[in-house]
């Protein structure tokens, strides 16, 4: 039976091929996407995600948009790395439908109360804002969850400083509810997804499908590849987001290992970092595990055989160039979330698990 998942994301580069594995991998049910502010606004990566959904042909799924600014902190994005639109490079062509009119929270919410315990996998691939707050809003969800598989952290390394990942130090305060909830977490971090290389061999791969989806990732890849090379000294780019979802169809695409993960507030040089405990086996109780080894082989046989599966995913009219900004509707519901936020928020911001 298909996992079903919950996928948070803020599209972004990788996480767009996140989506697309998700939707074209027959061993998991896409039931709902959700957007945070990360790579770039709200309203843009809501954009995007809506965009990418009509790329890859997924109808029948709810998006919804949810917080517009982390927990306390100020929004921070990374257009360094994603661009002004936060998915800069492909043309994108207008989306196909709107957002469900429910904030994220409460689509998250709504959807694991409305399935048994277990039946739900929540995979946040951005800050963890839209999860600390439904966790905070409906405290059963913790219990009926499944697991949660991250992208975030790292115990060995940081991108966005020595020691802190981007989507974890955006809203460290979030991350620290979410990891000092009772439920599985499976920390898929940097140490793990640096080593999922998008080489020279597997864009050639790619390409070989002859799909507008698999020329859309290639299309991604050249800008993110770009724009590692000139910011973080990478040759090929590291496709992060999608290892959390290849985790959650196969497990043995990876080696994790348990041990007991935090989240550092207070460090004025280590703020964000997600400290994880080695020193001795990992505690009878323990509901954290990392990432370690990837099977770079086997993680993109996934990739690709789901963008095999999608075809050509929205057909041809997903392939026109986007000639105006996304109907005020996309806009309207950013809006709209960010003050269903406000209200909701506040007593949140000051709780600590």
């Amino acid at each position: 039976m298909a996992r079903k998942i919950i996928l948070d994301c803020d599209p972004g580069h990788d996480d767009a091929i996140a989506m697309l594995l998700a939707h074209g991998n027959p061993d998991v049910e896409l039931v709902a996407v959700t957007t945070v502010v990360g790579n770039q606004t709200l309203e843009k990566v809501t954009r995007n995600a809506l965009a990418v959904a009509r790329i890859a042909g997924i109808t029948g799924v709810p998006f919804a948009a949810g917080c517009p600014r982390p927990l306390v902190r100020e929004i921070e994005t990374a257009p360094d790395i994603h661009g002004e639109t936060g998915l800069d490079g492909p043309e994108l062509p207008e989306p196909a439908f709107d957002v469900d009119e429910r904030h994220a929270v409460d689509l998250i919410i709504d959807t694991v109360m409305a399935h048994e315990p277990g039946e739900i996998t929540l995979v946040p691939t951005a800050g963890l804002t839209n999860i600390a707050l439904a966790v905070r809003k409906e405290p059963r969800i913790a219990e009926r969850v499944r697991e949660v598989v991250l992208m975030g952290g790292g115990y060995h390394q940081g991108n966005w400083s020595p020691v802190a990942e981007f989507n974890i130090v955006i809203d460290p305060e979030a991350a620290h509810i979410v990891f000092n909830e009772r439920w599985p977490v499976t920390m898929v971090g940097l140490d793990l997804t640096h080593q999922a290389l998008a080489t020279p061999e597997v864009t050639g791969r790619i390409a070989k499908l002859g799909t507008r989806p698999a020329a859309f990732v290639n299309e991604l890849l050249d800008f993110f590849g770009a724009t590692y090379l000139e910011n973080q000294g990478f040759a090929h780019p590291p496709v992060h987001d999608p290892c959390a979802v290849a985790y959650v169809i196969d497990p043995d695409v990876m080696t994790v290992r348990k041990a007991p993960v935090d989240i550092e507030l207070r460090g004025g040089l280590t703020l964000g970092m997600t400290v994880a405990d080695f020193r001795a086996p990992a505690p009878a109780d323990c509901h954290t595990q990392v990432a370690v080894d990837l099977d770079h082989a086997r993680f993109w046989d996934l990739v690709i055989d789901a963008l095999e599966r999608i075809g050509e995913g929205g057909g041809a009219e997903a392939t026109r160039s986007a000639a105006q900004d996304a109907s005020g509707t996309v806009g309207a519901a950013a809006e709209a979330a960010e003050e269903a936020t406000s209200s909701t928020a506040a007593p949140a911001a000051g709780e600590r698990a």
